[in-house]
């Protein structure tokens, strides 16, 4: 989606809109899928590595991927709703949200062998 925007420099406007929506188009069929499927992989690998909860509390890694597990499982609800129910929740005004959750994803997927 970023070279979208550099296309509005060689393109007319009308061109620029008409392109972004032919590609639009297909990212909306595949999107949904892809967070269904991330989801999905992504409960299996927590149920194989979370490991048991010692000392009545949880580590700093399973923390963060509690916080990981929730973030993914609430883009993945939002995909699901939309393309096998039909419904639209949480309608957002552009994709800044959406796109700043996978980005704390990615960082906790990081942080979370540090210690």
């Amino acid at each position: 989606m970023l070279f979208l925007s550099k296309m509005s420099q060689n393109l007319s406007d009308k061109e620029h809109k008409k392109a972004r929506e032919a590609i639009m188009v297909h990212v909306r069929e595949v999107v949904p899928y892809a967070l269904m499927v991330a989801v999905a992989s992504g409960l299996y690998l927590i149920s194989q590595i979370f490991g048991k909860i010692e000392g009545g509390s949880l580590s700093y890694f399973q923390t963060l991927l509690s916080i990981k597990a929730f973030l993914g499982i609430w883009l993945g609800i939002r995909g699901i709703n939309q393309k096998l129910f039909k419904i639209n929740p949480w309608v957002f005004k552009s994709h800044f949200f959406p796109f700043s959750l996978v980005v704390i994803i990615i960082l906790l997927s990081q942080f979370m062998y540090l210690r």
